[in-house]
């Protein structure tokens, strides 16, 4: 499904891969992020860290009647606070969607996948 967005000159649609690359790219410029993991490891047989290309597989996108509602899969690094980092994530999330695409999370749900240490 796409995301309709009403303009005075005609409709633009946004796919959710749209929407799931914005909010990847989003979520992996905050400080304690590793990266993204994918919501389904053991079916996707993905236990690593996501590329870039493959943001989708780590974020959820569901419409609802007056925006979307995202969940977001990230792995975070060993050492910084989670709960800071997730609400770091959350509002970063909320505002790229707004600025870049004019649409409005009602919700932003953070699943951490795993920790990673860092080699220094």
């Amino acid at each position: 499904m796409a995301v309709k967005i009403q303009t005075k000159n005609g409709t633009v649609d946004v796919s959710n891969d749209v929407i799931a690359t914005v909010v990847g790219g989003a979520a992996t410029d905050n400080y304690g992020v590793v990266g993204m993991a994918s919501k389904n490891q053991i079916r996707d047989n993905l236990n690593e860290i996501l590329r870039k290309e493959n943001y989708a597989k780590g974020v959820v996108v569901r419409q609802q009647d007056n925006g979307v509602a995202i969940d977001v899969y990230i792995v975070v690094s060993y050492g910084t606070k989670i709960s800071e980092v997730s609400k770091n994530v959350q509002s970063k999330v909320k505002y790229n969607l707004e600025s870049m695409l004019g649409v409005s999370a009602n919700s932003v749900n953070v699943f951490v996948q795993g920790v990673k240490v860092l080699e220094a």
